[in-house]
């Protein structure tokens, strides 16, 4: 049993509402006081001893308390950590998050390799083929740039770790880094057979206590700098059960105890037309939650981006935490592909221009967007046979690139108007983060203008037909160009 001797602080009057009980409390002896009175009738303790502690310990407040007067107190964390300074400076050397096209064909022969006698499910047969025989003309999907991006990782002595509802196979089966005899179910990973001497890969299929897994994940990110820490999401509104950690720890700790993380969490995201607790990740309030630096909110748009992001948290000496809206229907997209020279001789873009060769003078509005939107608005452009709009897309929110986009509004500088596009309500999504950030960077002529779904207290409907309504509305709004 325990107590609070003053009720809730110092300030508190508890025998408000206890009067008997704090009376009692008032003439019990202190913890201190029964525990040392115990040791000494044990003889484990002098009372000389006890009260030279008891010296020492106010001494050490009193000093303490000059100090913070003084404001010459530093904070240093103080958590252990799992690797030595030196393991830590001796990956530093590697800056560059290109991969060469032999050490990429190693990694993804392992990816597709099974062990003689294993039986792959014959769905499956297909994929570890196409990962194995990796070659110069090969189109990079989403899980396989996942994939390479771990297995590169591990290839160069990192961790990898990554936990999560389902997410040894994927929630949307796309990842199959986990696989499964389909005659005696016994398991192989081929993440963990890339080459001797390679980083440790851990994969778990955690519960449905995002609150429990994301704090443990934290903790664990912050004892351990060298190992890629990912806890995903089923869906990206399932982080809601986990907000306490997010706030309180993730976005925060660096700036209330000076203890960095560099923890990674993938949310899956995008309006699809299935309902409104398998839409949205809440962007909204990541970058409510962004100041000082404090993480890194992206959305990106190619297998490529998202390969270079993954190592680039591993590879650029900071550890800031990096929140990814993941896709869904983007995972099978056959646009949504990467060539092999973008992860060779690539880098990561925080935003990346129009794709297409338009003019820039006769360019009469920007379109800027980000995510699985920007496929939609492309389709619709194609269809349309615009051409005097230019298509932009917004790959990585915060820390929030200004110069990038300030060079592009300069470039069309005879657009009359920038539009922000996005499928979530107004209320919701990235506008209220954009809006003064994107007029301050605005050439003098252009307005800024938003367009998206309206204002509403739910983040989707659950209606397929409702959906495509709204779609086509924002999409023929932001695009057409009167």
């Amino acid at each position: 049993f325990c107590y609070r001797k003053y009720g809730h602080n110092e300030g508190d009057e508890p025998s408000y509402t206890q009067p008997l009980m704090y009376k009692k409390i008032k003439t019990h002896p202190s913890t201190s006081k029964i525990y040392s009175a115990r040791l000494i009738q044990d003889k484990d303790l002098t009372q000389e001893e006890y009260d030279e502690l008891i010296h020492e310990a106010k001494t050490r407040y009193e000093r303490a308390l000059e100090a913070s007067q003084k404001r010459d107190m530093h904070m240093k964390g103080e958590v252990a950590l799992a690797v030595t300074p030196e393991q830590i400076e001796a990956m530093q050397p590697y800056k560059d998050t290109a991969v060469s096209f032999e050490v990429l064909q190693e990694v993804a022969h392992k990816l597709g390799n099974v062990p003689e006698g294993f039986v792959v499910n014959p769905k499956l047969i297909k994929l570890l083929e196409h990962r194995r025989t990796l070659t110069q003309e090969t189109k990079i999907d989403w899980g396989f740039a996942e994939a390479l991006a771990f297995g590169t990782l591990l290839y160069e002595g990192n961790g990898v770790r990554l936990s999560g509802e389902d997410v040894g196979r994927g929630t949307f089966s796309h990842r199959h880094s986990k696989l499964f005899d389909a005659n005696t179910g016994d398991v192989f990973i081929p993440l963990q057979q890339i080459r001797e001497g390679q980083g440790p890969f851990y994969v778990y299929d955690s519960s449905l206590s995002e609150y429990a897994i994301l704090g443990f994940e934290f903790g664990y990110t912050v004892s351990d700098p060298l190992t890629l820490v990912i806890w995903e999401a089923q869906f990206g509104d399932f982080a809601n059960g986990a907000q306490v950690m997010i706030d309180q720890f993730i976005a925060a700790s660096e700036s209330k105890w000076n203890q960095p993380c560099d923890l990674v969490l993938f949310l899956p995201h995008g309006y699809e037309g299935q309902g409104p607790e398998h839409s949205s990740a809440r962007l909204e309030r990541f970058l409510q939650l962004c100041a000082e630096e404090n993480m890194q909110v992206c959305n990106f748009s190619t297998p490529a981006q998202f390969f270079h992001a993954l190592r680039r948290q591993m590879r650029d000496a900071q550890r800031k935490p990096l929140i990814v809206m993941t896709p869904k229907s983007l995972l099978r997209h056959p646009m949504v592909v990467s060539s092999v020279d973008e992860f060779v001789h690539g880098k990561l873009q925080l935003v990346i221009d129009d794709v297409h060769a338009v003019s820039p003078d006769t360019v009469q509005r920007i379109v800027l967007c980000s995510g699985k939107i920007y496929y939609d608005a492309l389709a619709f452009m194609q269809h349309e046979n615009i051409s005097n709009a230019a298509l932009i897309r917004l790959e990585q929110f915060y820390p929030f690139p200004k110069n990038e986009l300030q060079q592009l509004f300069a470039k069309y500088g005879n657009a009359k108007e920038i539009v922000w596009l996005q499928e979530e309500p107004k209320n919701m999504g990235a506008w209220n983060f954009l809006a003064d950030r994107l007029r301050e960077l605005a050439q003098p002529l252009q307005g800024v203008r938003y367009v998206g779904r309206k204002s509403t207290a739910s983040t989707a409907t659950g209606s397929m037909k409702q959906h495509q309504i709204e779609q086509e509305e924002i999409l023929n709004d932001a695009l057409k160009v009167k």
